[in-house]
């Protein structure tokens, strides 16, 4: 494991020696690859990572940089997905108005799960959320005249842009780019502003970010808001990507999937998400083959992560999560010594 993390600190120095050049690469080659591949197959399970990049990344927002723990993303993603799909489908609003309006929906719901929540943590907040995401699907099940119950929603319509219509994976595959682009920006400026240090203080230690004046409650509402945004806006552009969607695509099972990439990739790290998305979507189609069984594989890589680097594989070697194996490790080297 030492080498590892050897490995990882000589990848990270430099990349940011090269930062710039490298992310210039990284995008000529993603805008060039529904050209350089025709397989629809191939283009399918690349919309697949993208979309789960952008729903870890939002998770990893309230998980990794405020130090809260959700695991409803399932229904925030059920509430942007519905809300797209009735707006398109009943009121007939174009697909650029219903992935904003999508966001807002699902960030006003963020906040009425929150707001009550306030002063919860740890695994009384979790077991909080977990019921919501059930309640969302529940809702979308039951609520027949207004989501149509068992039978969903179909022919959601595909979006359109200058004569261009989104219809398979090699076209729709931009918008997930897109999507997936916009929020690194925009989320990076964030963590880097005012707010993201105050979100970065909580996780640390929210007592001492109160003694500092930070006000704790605000800023943690916040961050819910601004995570259940993005996976209400990346549950409304996945809508008409699969054109039909019911209560079944938004289970339990989806939200903890979603959290085994934040917690694979590294949790408070912009990459982490995206090496989770890649790790996972790719296992998903190795072992396909075993059917279930590929969720027991999941779980012991889980496991195994959680025991020698429960930083995750982007996390730093010194950080908060990796505490408990730091402290091994010196105890190690104290015995060592001795």
């Amino acid at each position: 494991m030492n080498r590892f993390s050897d490995t990882l600190k000589r990848a990270k120095i430099a990349f940011e020696k090269h930062k710039v050049l490298y992310l210039l690469l990284l995008l000529f080659f993603l805008a060039l690859l529904p050209v350089l591949s025709d397989k629809s197959y191939v283009m399918g399970v690349m919309c697949r990572i993208l979309m789960y990049a952008t729903l870890a990344g939002a998770l990893n927002i309230i998980n990794g940089y405020s130090g809260q723990t959700c695991l409803g993303v399932a229904g925030f993603f059920c509430f942007g997905a519905y809300t797209e799909a009735i707006l398109a489908t009943r009121v007939g609003m174009s697909f650029w108005l219903c992935v904003p309006l999508a966001g807002l929906v699902t960030a006003a719901i963020g906040l009425l799960v929150a707001w009550p929540t306030l002063k919860m943590s740890g695994i009384y907040l979790a077991i909080v959320t977990l019921g919501f995401s059930e309640i969302a699907r529940l809702f979308a099940l039951n609520a027949t005249a207004l989501t149509g119950g068992a039978l969903g929603i179909k022919n959601i319509p595909v979006p359109t842009l200058f004569g261009i219509t989104f219809r398979n994976s090699h076209s729709y595959y931009y918008l997930f780019l897109g999507m997936a682009i916009i929020f690194v920006l925009i989320s990076n400026r964030v963590i880097k502003s005012k707010i993201g240090r105050a979100w970065m203080s909580i996780r640390e230690d929210e007592l001492a970010a109160k003694s500092l004046g930070v006000n704790a409650s605000f800023y943690k509402a916040t961050n819910f808001i601004y995570g259940a945004f993005w996976i209400g806006a990346i549950g409304a552009v996945y809508a008409p990507y699969v054109r039909f969607i019911d209560s079944t695509y938004f289970t339990l099972d989806e939200g903890w999937n979603i959290l085994s990439m934040v917690i694979l990739g590294g949790q408070g790290t912009f990459i982490g998400p995206i090496i989770g998305s890649i790790i996972v979507n790719f296992l998903t189609e190795v072992l396909r083959p075993i059917g279930q069984w590929r969720l027991v594989a999941f779980a012991l890589l889980i496991i195994i992560m959680m025991w020698y680097r429960p930083q995750g594989l982007a996390g730093a070697s010194d950080s908060k999560l990796a505490g408990n194996v730091m402290k091994k490790k010196k105890l190690n080297q104290g015995k060592q010594n001795g």
